[in-house]
């Protein structure tokens, strides 16, 4: 069995924190082990607050966020970056909006005004919203309608969630781009994008009284806005019900299905053992379900299953593209199966163990870069809401035990309510029969 003390003994990221009196939270790490620094902003809003009737806003917004001001050109950031040997990039995530640069160490200052200047004002106008709209559809395109399986990937969100904005599309959709705007972009920009709403992470080589000068001189002068923040307030209600949807594409090459489940919020003490769960069942070739379902059986070409554990709450997903000639009923049977031996059986500390070394070797090495630090420290921050949780997380990964495993999968899938979807062919929807909806 893995040594318990290899994780927890490791040396702690010593890290500073600051607010400055506009409500920026500022952390950073000084490391000049290499000359290169990453920048990130993390904004504390996601798909889950786009306006109603305007699903894909955030994902939007993180595209007009390059597109410059009076002092800044749309290639001001590549010219910073890019241009120097760097890198930029941004995401939108269902609870939050990130922006990350990874310089030479001697372009943090620009970088930093760079950020602040995009942080007050935007070039906010019908020319660059709609050509950043066109691009946003485009994406849409490739990346939904293109896929044989892209709609039945936001259909597993869509009809997982009753209430909850989680089940609006972080890429948007379309018509609701249509139908947006200029005045709205420009109020979600002034409702969000604002320095109480923002948390900067600043690792690597630098000196911690220079970053302290810069983060003053051109953050600080932005103004606090008096409005208060709107958050989410919705609360998912508990499943009375298992719920049963048929969808069908003429793109899709095979059948498929998704089952899923209510799970908890991120900072619940449930996630590691939740996380290692999810490395047991799908975590490549040799995990349970690929072995099972897709090596063994043969009655499933993809079969996987998703701990996604968000601000608010998460979604436990089983995830199977079935293998030509099998059917629909075999792969859900089959899958049904499996669910039903972890829930009795449990799992082996063998597989717990394999499970730790991937999944903690993986975080390991993410933590290897300047960036993956900045990453590890920015959602321990503002996801976790406890910065040393970059501190204390692989510790709890290693002391979950088999029996916890057990504990957690029973809880939240024994006797629980569940929602199954099912993707068929064009061709296969008139002879769709209903599926086994019997819970584990």
């Amino acid at each position: 069995m893995a040594d318990k003390a290899q994780y927890a003994a490791l040396p702690s990221m010593s890290f500073q924190d600051a607010t400055l009196q506009n409500g920026l939270q500022i952390y950073s790490i000084e490391d000049h082990s290499s000359p290169t620094v990453a920048v990130q902003v993390w904004y504390h809003v996601g798909s889950k607050d786009d306006p109603d009737g305007r699903s894909g806003f955030a994902h939007l917004f993180e595209h007009m966020m390059f597109k410059g001001n009076e002092h800044l050109t749309p290639d001001t950031f590549e010219a910073l970056t890019e241009n120097v040997g760097g890198e930029n990039n941004a995401y939108t995530a269902p609870d939050v909006t990130v922006y990350h640069e990874v310089v030479p160490s001697n372009y943090l200052e620009p970088i930093l005004w760079a950020e602040a200047e995009r942080m007050s004002s935007l070039a906010l106008n019908d020319t660059n919203f709609n050509s950043e709209r066109d691009v946003v559809k485009e994406e849409y395109r490739q990346r939904i309608l293109a896929n044989p399986y892209g709609e039945f990937s936001l259909a597993i969100d869509q009809k997982s969630f009753a209430a909850h904005p989680y089940k609006r599309p972080g890429i948007g959709n379309i018509a609701e781009l249509d139908a947006s705007h200029l005045p709205e972009v420009k109020a979600f920009h002034s409702t969000f994008y604002r320095p109480d709403n923002a948390t900067l992470i600043v690792v690597g080589d630098f000196k911690t009284t220079d970053l302290e000068t810069w983060t003053k001189k051109y953050f600080g002068p932005i103004a606090r806005p008096t409005e208060k923040i709107p958050r989410v307030t919705v609360a998912e209600p508990p499943r009375k019900e298992d719920g049963h949807d048929v969808l069908s594409s003429a793109k899709a090459p095979l059948p498929a299905f998704a089952v899923t489940y209510l799970a908890p919020s991120v900072r619940s003490s449930d996630e590691p053992a939740l996380d290692l769960a999810d490395e047991i069942l799908s975590g490549g070739q040799s995990s349970r379900l690929y072995q099972s379902l897709v090596y063994e059986q043969q009655v499933a070409q993809r079969a996987s299953f998703s701990a996604d554990l968000r601000e608010d709450l998460g979604l436990l997903t089983f995830r199977v593209i079935v293998a030509s000639g099998k059917s629909l009923p075999e792969a859900e049977k089959s899958l049904n199966d499996q669910i039903e031996k972890v829930l009795k059986n449990g799992v082996s500390e063998a597989e717990l163990d394999k499970a730790k070394n991937r999944f903690l070797t993986g975080k390991l090495m993410e933590r290897e870069t300047n960036d993956g630090k900045a990453s590890a420290l920015g959602e321990a921050a503002v996801i976790y809401r406890d910065a040393n949780h970059i501190n204390t997380d692989l510790a709890k990964y290693q002391a979950v035990t088999t029996s916890q495993i057990k504990g957690v999968l029973n809880k939240y899938l024994s006797g629980k309510k569940k929602v199954l979807i099912e993707y068929l062919p064009e061709a296969n929807k008139e002879a769709a029969k209903p599926a086994e909806t019997k819970n584990p």
